[in-house]
């Protein structure tokens, strides 16, 4: 019966092992393989051999969440999707997320604060952020936090409002006032900002250029 050999720092995945059966490596598994019985000396029978394609199964998925955090911030759903795109099975996804959030790698509180903060900088108003983060799959309790962290009231999302709406209005100044309003209504719906106080807000800066 051939046995396990070796289980060896991967040189190129740290905190990865090699596990090398009878003197050949088989696969690389994640650190906390030993704990199921992959150990040195260990018989190479069936069972084991499942555990180890489930190891490395996730190790593989592990990385891949690495890889994709590295080039930027995921909420937790959103990053479980592109690793199940990515083709890994769901129980390696379910590793690599546990261990992606133990490590404080995936959050999603802090996600929604920062798309907020970040978003809201760049013209989006809470209708269109509350729309966006739901559709990354982050928990509506994490998106109200967020969403009063930024602006105590609604009101207080109004001058990004009305900077946006002084712009497209000087942009729209040849159409004629009742295309022009709604025009620009449709424009601020579409960054976020609706209702009767937008409504409004449009009313005013029409009459003032008046």
């Amino acid at each position: 019966m051939p046995r396990i050999t070796a289980l060896e720092p991967d040189p190129r995945r740290p905190g990865a092992l090699r596990l090398v059966v009878d003197g050949k490596v088989f696969c690389t598994v994640h650190e906390d393989a030993p704990v199921r019985g992959l150990a040195v000396g260990a018989e190479w029978d069936g069972p084991r051999q499942a555990d180890a394609g489930q190891a490395a199964d996730e190790e593989g998925a592990w990385r891949a969440a690495l890889r994709s955090l590295e080039r930027r911030n995921f909420a937790v759903a959103e990053l479980r999707r592109r690793l199940q795109q990515k083709g890994h099975p769901p129980a390696a996804v379910d590793y690599a997320i546990d261990r992606a959030q133990a490590a404080g790698l995936v959050d999603d509180a802090a996600f929604a604060r920062r798309f907020v903060e970040s978003r809201s900088a760049r013209g989006r108003g809470p209708v269109r952020l509350r729309r966006d983060l739901q559709a990354l799959g982050v928990d509506r309790r994490h998106i109200e936090a967020a969403l009063a962290a930024q602006w105590e009231t609604q009101d207080d999302a109004l001058p990004i409002a009305r900077e946006l709406a002084v712009r497209r209005l000087r942009q729209l100044a040849a159409v004629p006032p009742d295309a022009r309003r709604r025009r620009v209504l449709a424009y601020l719906a579409r960054r976020g900002f609706s209702g009767a106080r937008v409504s409004e807000l449009v009313t005013q800066l029409m009459r003032a250029k008046s």
